[in-house]
Order: structure tokens, then C-alpha cells, then sequence
């Protein structure tokens, strides 16, 4: 865990993969999804987002994992980029994104203006197994650090333990992970798993031991094929219940 952590992050799940944190006097917001339900280019939304976004306000920070596809970055998020300074992502998404900050792994930025300057790192991720990752296209999360402050990892949409191994291999101190889970699949793929299911998301949360375990991604979207009663019962077959705070739509936490 950090030494001398004297502040606690604050969680609110708006729905999908959109995690906001505020940390460090600094709003972050993971991957904007904010459309009403229904068809979003190849996929379907079976539910709009638990806060909207005019509710969430301003956001310094936009971590987006990827821009590609529709689960992670709609149309409504898209265009709140436009009120949003900092845009970090791949560097892929960094040619394709305006005014987004294209990161490759290990890469760090340092957003200031906070309590304390904040250092966002770009950390390794996998979208599915190797075999698809050119159709899947490039992933990345994210750690944040920043003096008196939890280390938070964000996974994106990440399905490889070896991928968050490395992460934690750099990172040892992880306080909070914000695992990306649902078992997302695509017929278009093969029905091949592109993000964690509760196996995976508990072994990468054993990484970290002691950390604060914050699962997203598992709700609103067709094509997750363990969505949140699932992954709830999956985590329970395997006793492991008291490992993972579940925050429900819309709910607010602090955390570690």
C-alpha cells in the first residue's frame, strides 16, 4: 500500500465501462458513455447511463482505453471531449482523437492543477487473445499516482492476467483496481472473450492482495456474456465475495 496516504479517492459508476474519479482535487472520467439505449453502431445498449451527463459536470481528465469501439467511447461521449482539457489514450486513438494525447505503454503524463500534480501512466493491455488483437485494435490503462494519494489502476478493456502482471510488476502498490470485466464477445470475432470474466478479474486482482477491488464494465451492454448477476454469482462460487466492493449504478464510494 502507498506510505504516508492520507486521502481517499471517491468512485461513482455512471454505467458500462464510465468509472468517475475524483482524485486529487482532479476529476477523471474512464471511457464516456453517455446514449440512450438501443442500437449503438454493431452493438446494442440495454440501458442508458445512471447518471447523465450534464449530472456528472466538469471533468478535467478523460482516460480513454480506446476509441474504436461503441461500448467504450458513443456518441454522446464523444462530443463531451470537446469540453474536456485532457484526453489520454493510445497512441493510435491519439492520431484519430482531436487534441487526444496518444500514449504508448509506460508512457506518463502529468496533469496538474490539483491538490497535488497527478502522474497518469500508461500501462499494458490486451483486448481478447493475441490471435484477434489486430481486429480488436490497440487497448491501453492506466495507473494514477500522486503524493498523500491512493495508487489507482484502471484496466481498460484488458482479458490478459500476463498483461496486469506486468503492471503490477511496476507498479507493486496498487491501492485501487478498476478491473474492466463482463466477458465481452463479438460473433464478429469468433465469440472469442475480449475482456475479463470474474476468473480473470480475480486473478489479476490477486496481483494486489490488499487492494481495494472495483469491477466496471459489466453492466448495460448485449454482447457482455457474464454481465453483473453473473459475475456476482461467479465471484461467489469461488468464495470470493468479500474480495471485490461492488458498486451498483449510480452509487458513489470512497475507496481504500
Amino acid at each position: 500500500m502507498t506510505s504516508a496516504m492520507t486521502a481517499q479517492a471517491t468512485f461513482t459508476l455512471i454505467g458500462g465501462p464510465t468509472v468517475l474519479i475524483e482524485y486529487a482535487g482532479l476529476r477523471f472520467l474512464t471511457d464516456p458513455t453517455f446514449d440512450a439505449p438501443g442500437p449503438v453502431g454493431n452493438l446494442t445498449r440495454l440501458a442508458g447511463p445512471a447518471v447523465s451527463r450534464v449530472e456528472v459536470g466538469h471533468i478535467d481528465v478523460v482516460l480513454l482505453s480506446h476509441d474504436e469501439h461503441e461500448d467504450n467511447l458513443d456518441v454522446s461521449g464523444r462530443a463531451m471531449l470537446d469540453d474536456v482539457r485532457h484526453i489520454l489514450t493510445t497512441p493510435e486513438g491519439g492520431d484519430r482523437v482531436p487534441r487526444a494525447q496518444g500514449m504508448r505503454r509506460w508512457d506518463q503524463a502529468i496533469i496538474p492543477g490539483g491538490a497535488t500534480a497527478v502522474t497518469v501512466t500508461a500501462v499494458p493491455a490486451r483486448h481478447g487473445p493475441s490471435v484477434v488483437k489486430q481486429l480488436a485494435g490497440q487497448v491501453t490503462g492506466f495507473v494514477l499516482e500522486a503524493e498523500g494519494w491512493p495508487t489507482v489502476y484502471v484496466s481498460g478493456d484488458n482479458s490478459s492476467v500476463r498483461k496486469a502482471g506486468r503492471v503490477a510488476d511496476r507498479f507493486p502498490g496498487v491501492d485501487v483496481a478498476v478491473i474492466f470485466a463482463g466477458a465481452a464477445r463479438s460473433p464478429r470475432l469468433n465469440d472469442m472473450m475480449l475482456t475479463a470474466d470474474a476468473e480473470r478479474a480475480l486473478e489479476i486482482a490477486a496481483r494486489w492482495p490488499e487492494a481495494t477491488v472495483v469491477p466496471a464494465h459489466i453492466d448495460d451492454w448485449a454482447h457482455f456474456s457474464q454481465p453483473r448477476a453473473a459475475f456476482v454469482a461467479a465471484v461467489a462460487d469461488a468464495g470470493q465475495t468479500d474480495r471485490v466492493t461492488l458498486l451498483e449504478r449510480g452509487e458513489t464510494r470512497q475507496a481504500p
